[in-house]
């Protein structure tokens, strides 16, 4: 397995075969240019947020890339070895540099099969360039109504090159209205949901929390959409108060839930349980916060409890994460099993696929995956829709342990073979 950043010089496959006006017999000679060298190199292109806002997503990259090396320096394909090359580029936690690096990771680089992770900030723009293309893509780090219904998709048609696995809305609001399930706490919610892909579809009065809320006995206080990287939360703290809330739910950008958290405490707005995706999911954050980030409760995707292994590996979740901790010195980050996680999906499509110079045949392996990872079972013959697949998830907060803030999962409703670590504590 080899990494770098960057590359892609001389006369590239793709113009190519677009100049050549022999094109027939392009095929040919690209299988005799790869498939016949000793050791053939398939292509991978990785696009995460190495910076920016969301570079929390991505802060296990070099360390689970250095894990990955020794499994996928040598891949076993219809009897021939092959090795994988994979070239990692930052979408600056930015949407419009996701979509430019991604076009120069299949135009430039020539990749072969394109991942990406971590909000639809990223992989939407990462997807739809492999659509456009026809490049074989696996995404995961999202939930898929906004990668699904933010790229457009018709659940009648799906997409032909891209396919995504990670959980859905309804299962996060399922495991949030778990976690809020106390008689201590009035039903009352207020919603924070910024104007981007994620907020849209969460705040989403069909598809996000509105509707279930509402149904299960919830008064939602929803001030309508922010502006991300706000500097001013007064509003919504005002209505939050005016409204008697209770319980704070939403999906924010870490600088912002600093900020809102921040001039909450000033304001006198205190709610008894804090509920927020993304922002509440690294210990870097909680960090920051100091004692007001113990109590403070989000999702969790994945942990060193969750009971799967590694099909690289044969390492426990429990292994990953400690492997990590002691490498860097660092405390457990949810995305570790994720990033993994693709990088197993892509392993299992290079062994299965018929013709790795045929996109096609990558993509029919990718489709008819059906595998166990650390992260739960990645098989998109299941649905929700088409091309994408779902993993389990429950709840919890950051509660201190030993004096360190840790992830203590407190409700598994949603996902009961995933085993609970403790109670939720009121704030």
């Amino acid at each position: 397995m080899r990494f770098r950043n960057s590359g892609g010089t001389g006369i590239s496959r793709r113009n190519f075969i677009g100049t050549t006006s022999v094109a027939l017999a392009a095929p040919a000679i690209l299988r005799f240019t790869r498939a016949y060298a000793e050791t053939p190199t398939i292509k991978v292109g990785h696009v995460s947020p190495v910076t920016g806002p969301l570079a929390g997503f991505a802060e296990a990259n070099d360390y689970i890339l250095d894990g990955i090396k020794k499994s996928l320096s040598a891949v076993e394909n219809n009897g021939k070895t092959w090795t994988i090359e994979v070239i990692s580029k930052d979408s600056q936690s930015n949407p419009n540099r996701a979509a430019e690096v991604a076009a120069d990771l299949i135009l430039k680089d020539e990749v072969d099969i394109i991942v990406a992770a971590s909000t639809p900030d990223t992989v939407n723009p990462v997807s739809d360039q492999a659509e456009a293309n026809g490049t074989p893509c696996i995404t995961t780090d999202c939930p898929w109504q906004p990668y699904f219904f933010g790229r457009n998709g018709n659940p009648e048609q799906g997409f032909e090159s891209t396919y995504h696995f990670f959980w859905g809305l309804e299962d996060v609001i399922g495991a949030f209205l778990s976690l809020w399930d106390n008689p201590n706490v009035a039903r009352n919610v207020g919603g924070l949901f910024p104007n981007d892909a994620d907020g849209n579809a969460w705040g989403d009065p069909e598809r996000g929390f509105p509707k279930p809320l509402k149904q299960a006995g919830y008064t939602l206080t929803d001030p309508d959409r922010y502006q991300p990287m706000s500097d001013d939360f007064s509003a919504q703290i005002s209505a939050f108060k005016a409204a008697g809330v209770e319980i704070v739910t939403g999906n924010m950008i870490p600088p912002d839930f600093a900020t809102f958290w921040s001039q909450s405490g000033q304001q006198g707005l205190k709610p008894r349980i804090v509920t927020i995706g993304k922002a509440l999911l690294f210990p870097s954050v909680i960090e920051s916060l100091g004692e007001r980030g113990i109590g403070l409760s989000s999702e969790i995707w994945w942990s060193p409890n969750h009971p799967f292994s590694s099909s690289l590996t044969g390492e426990s979740s429990k292994d990953l994460a400690e492997g990590y901790v002691k490498a860097t010195n660092r405390p457990w980050t949810q995305p570790i099993g994720f990033k993994h996680a693709l990088f197993e999906v892509v392993a299992d499509v290079v062994k299965r696929s018929a013709d790795l110079e045929d996109p096609a045949a990558v993509i029919d392996a990718i489709k008819t995956t059906n595998m166990k990872t650390i992260v739960g079972s990645v098989d998109w013959s299941k649905g929700p829709v088409k091309n994408v697949t779902k993993t389990p998830l429950v709840a919890g907060q950051w509660q201190n342990v030993n004096g360190k803030a840790e992830l203590v999962i407190t409700t598994n409703k949603t996902a009961p073979e995933i085993p609970v670590g403790g109670e939720l504590t009121l704030l």
